[in-house]
């Protein structure tokens, strides 16, 4: 069974965890709770002042023992204050720059939250989720997913294996991109992916192009072979300029990846290691 924890902390500790990986870390006090986290438990993450609210949440990964001080309080006393740690993988969180404007928050979640790290209820912690995302991932009922969606899906399944905040609909000056991975919460997209189902090959190579000269981010294109081919025509015309720099995928080997690094990762788990 899955659990929801809040774990509450300053805007400065999370930005902190972000950049770290994705680490929060318990008192020695709080070894019970500790002790009772479980792979894909689920963490909502609450700022307190002066944001005062959840803004995102993850899955918990594993849990570790740590004697080197990681958050600013901690560097600064030189000692260790949070020793039981653990990683989680950010499933969504709102940029930093819009915490205090969309931030979810209750006098319940602040009471909650004046207690320290806890159990939710999980029908308190799906409202809470239902809130931040447009689409909750924690409805019952899910419409059948397009191929479109469906590929997003195992792009941004595979981008988190991978260790990156992976997240769909990305927004930029030119439109929004099918799927970005970026290594901490405060940087730019690191690589970008742009879905082609059909449609306009033209208009989704721009988007590409666009955010390679944006951040020099890492562009691939996943389309059919048809759609691949006129891409490969347009690259050597139009889009000349990042003819070196797409990569194109052909749709079925998304499929592949996925599944093959499921595999992978679930291997590691039954075996209770985590392979380099």
């Amino acid at each position: 069974m899955v659990n929801y924890w809040l774990a509450v902390g300053p805007p400065r500790n999370w930005k902190t965890a972000f950049e770290q990986k994705n680490i929060w870390g318990l008192t020695a006090r709080q070894k019970q709770s500790w002790e009772s986290l479980a792979p894909a438990d689920i963490v909502l993450f609450y700022a307190t002042q002066p944001i005062s609210g959840i803004i995102g949440y993850g899955t918990i990964q594993t849990k570790f023992r740590q004697i080197e001080p990681l958050w600013p309080d901690e560097i600064a006393r030189g000692k260790v204050i949070w020793p039981l740690r653990f990683e989680f993988n950010v499933e969504y969180c709102l940029p930093p720059d819009e915490w205090k404007t969309r931030m979810v928050t209750s006098d319940v979640l602040k009471l909650k939250a004046g207690r320290g790290f806890q159990l939710l209820k999980a029908d308190l912690a799906h409202q809470v989720v239902s809130q931040i995302l447009p689409v909750s991932e924690f409805e019952q009922a899910k419409r059948p997913l397009s191929l479109h969606e469906e590929l997003k899906q195992k792009l941004i399944e595979i981008g988190k294996l991978q260790g990156y905040i992976a997240e769909p609909e990305y927004p930029f000056d030119i439109g929004k991109l099918d799927v970005v991975w970026r290594k901490v919460e405060r940087s730019v997209p690191t690589y970008v992916f742009e879905v082609q189902i059909g449609g306009d090959i033209y208009h989704a190579l721009a988007k590409l192009k666009h955010a390679f000269d944006l951040w020099n981010s890492h562009i691939f294109i996943v389309a059919s072979q048809p759609d691949l081919n006129k891409a490969e025509n347009l690259l050597s015309g139009t889009f000349h300029e990042i003819i070196s720099q797409l990569k194109p995928i052909e749709l079925e080997k998304i499929k592949e990846l996925h599944k093959r690094k499921k595999a992978y990762v679930d291997l590691e788990k039954e075996l209770g290691v985590l392979l380099s």
